[in-house]
């Protein structure tokens, strides 16, 4: 029998944990027709992985509630909250299955696609992804400033970054066992995802609204997953800082040559102070932008030099004498 394992990081999740565990136990039973074929999910041996990244609330009290009433579940705590893209992480390295299944604890990502993403595992894809028809409740700017990120972030990258696909999806054994062995700190899993490569499948869907609870991922959040995504997953920055300091030398190159013939044929008096101080700004401006890219990547040198761990574990199942990943796996 395969086993399915459900990958959920959880931060605050407390007043959607017993609603999606209802839906998982619905779904781990239920019969399901996939293209003109029935799909019985009991078929498979299933774990349900929740991950609790730093909640202050009481999901932790929640989840080893539900494990003690169903075996199916199992809890890894970690010691404080070290964001999801490590907390996924952390589910890979512990998840038993055969495959896993990354999912959000609000169910915005609906179970009933699972089934499809199952279906097309079993014909050798090691990647089904779930593409985004649409985004559920969002705003339009939130909207805007998503996809302009992706094409952005495409122009930049020598790998294509999916638009319209997040972290639900289904990864084959082998795709987790090259994820895990990209053990840096600072983490852009979506593209992570298309960097590993292996053979992809999209299954589309209309993302739900969320019912309960408030996301975690506000303004300032996105920002700077966005700046992770970039500094993370492409050096083009660096290049159109030293691409952007030629075109500005240039510039102020042939100025030079204009003011230098205007003065000599012309005799008109060079206007020196509006000049020089806009010229000055102008300058100071791009070498403090370009001091700030380089200080991202700095940066992220400085932390990943360190050696740290993406994740620290406080117990797995309660208990906290942790034991070798590898022999949780077994």
């Amino acid at each position: 029998m395969k086993k399915i394992s459900f990958i959920i990081p959880c931060h605050n999740e407390a007043e959607n944990i017993d609603r999606l565990h209802r839906e998982l136990d619905r779904f781990s039973t239920a019969v399901y027709d996939v293209n003109g074929e029935k799909m019985d999910m009991s078929r498979f041996e299933w774990e349900f992985l929740f991950i609790n990244d730093g909640s202050t609330d009481n999901t932790l009290e929640k989840v080893r509630q539900l494990r003690k009433d169903d075996k199916r579940v199992t809890v890894l705590n970690l010691t404080r909250n070290f964001g999801k893209e490590s907390a996924m992480l952390a589910g890979m390295d512990y998840a038993g299955g055969d495959a896993v299944i990354n999912i959000d604890a609000d169910l915005q990502d609906p179970l009933d696609v699972v089934p499809e993403m199952i279906y097309w595992w079993e014909r050798g894809y090691d990647d089904v992804y779930g593409k985004r028809l649409s985004r559920g409740k969002e705003s339009h700017i939130r909207k805007v400033l998503t996809m302009s990120f992706y094409r952005m972030l495409n122009r930049m990258s020598d790998i294509e970054t999916l638009p319209n696909v997040g972290d639900f999806r289904l990864l084959d054994r082998r795709a987790v066992r090259a994820l895990t062995q990209l053990r840096e700190t600072q983490r852009y899993m979506k593209g992570l995802y298309c960097w590993v490569g292996f053979n992809k499948k999209e299954v589309a869907f209309d993302r739900a609204d969320r019912e309960a609870g408030k996301s975690n991922f506000h303004f300032v959040k996105l920002l700077n997953l966005a700046i992770e995504g970039i500094t993370s997953y492409t050096t083009s920055p660096l290049r159109y800082a030293t691409v952007s300091g030629l075109l500005v030398s240039l510039c102020a190159f042939v100025y030079l040559i204009y003011m230098l013939v205007k003065t000599l044929v012309w005799g008109e008096v060079v206007a020196g102070f509006p000049t020089l101080i806009c010229v000055i700004l102008f300058l100071g401006g791009m070498q403090l932008l370009a001091l700030g890219i380089i200080g991202e990547y700095i940066g992220r040198i400085f932390n990943e030099t360190k050696g740290r761990p993406p994740y620290m574990v406080e117990s797995y199942n309660e208990e906290r004498d942790i034991p070798i990943i590898e022999d949780v796996k077994e």
